[in-house]
C-alpha cells in the first residue's frame, strides 16, 4: 500500500534553485499544482515543465518552473513556511495549525502520535493538500522541537 508520507525511490526529488532567492528548491508532483493554485493560475501552467517548490519563507515565489513562478497570493491556501500566523495549516490533512499544536503541546497531548496514526491508515493526502507536495510530519516535529526552545 503506498502512502503520501512513505518515502518512495521510483521519483527522486531534484534540487533547483529558485529563480528570486537562488535558494535550493525541491521537485514537486503536477498534481500538487492542479490541486492548489487558484484557477486563474491553474490556467498558466505548462504540465510538460517541472514544478520546484521554494520553502525560503523570505521569498513571495511558492512554485517555479524554468520558464514561470507562482506567488503565494496564486496559491488557494497560506503556506506553512510563507505565513507565521498562528491559524495557518503545519499539517494540511488534518488541521494541525501552530495554535492548535500549541494548544495540544501545553495540554500534554502527542499531536505527532495521531497523525502517525492517520498516516499508518492510509488517510494522509500531502500530494494535493500541502504545498510542499510531501508529507508534513517534518514540519510538525521541528514546529514542536521548536516549541521547547521558548
Amino acid at each position: 500500500m503506498h502512502s503520501c508520507c512513505q518515502t518512495s525511490t521510483d521519483n527522486p526529488t531534484k534540487s533547483i534553485q529558485c529563480p528570486v532567492c537562488y535558494q535550493k528548491g525541491k521537485t514537486i508532483q503536477l498534481i500538487t499544482l492542479k490541486a492548489l493554485l487558484q484557477p486563474t493560475a491553474l490556467e498558466t501552467i505548462y504540465p510538460e515543465l517541472t514544478y520546484t517548490f521554494c520553502a525560503n519563507s523570505s521569498c513571495e515565489v511558492v512554485y517555479f518552473s524554468d520558464e514561470q513562478t507562482f506567488g503565494k497570493d496564486m496559491l488557494k491556501v497560506s503556506v506553512f513556511q510563507k505565513d507565521a500566523a498562528l491559524e495557518v495549516p503545519v499539517c494540511y490533512c488534518f488541521g494541525w495549525t501552530r495554535e492548535r499544536l500549541i494548544q495540544a503541546v501545553q495540554e500534554n497531548q502527542n499531536p505527532i502520535d495521531h497523525i502517525r496514526e492517520q498516516i499508518q491508515a492510509g488517510r494522509c493526502g500531502c500530494e494535493v493538500n500541502n504545498p510542499q507536495g510531501a508529507c508534513c510530519l517534518g514540519n510538525v516535529t521541528s514546529f514542536i522541537r521548536s516549541l521547547d526552545k521558548i
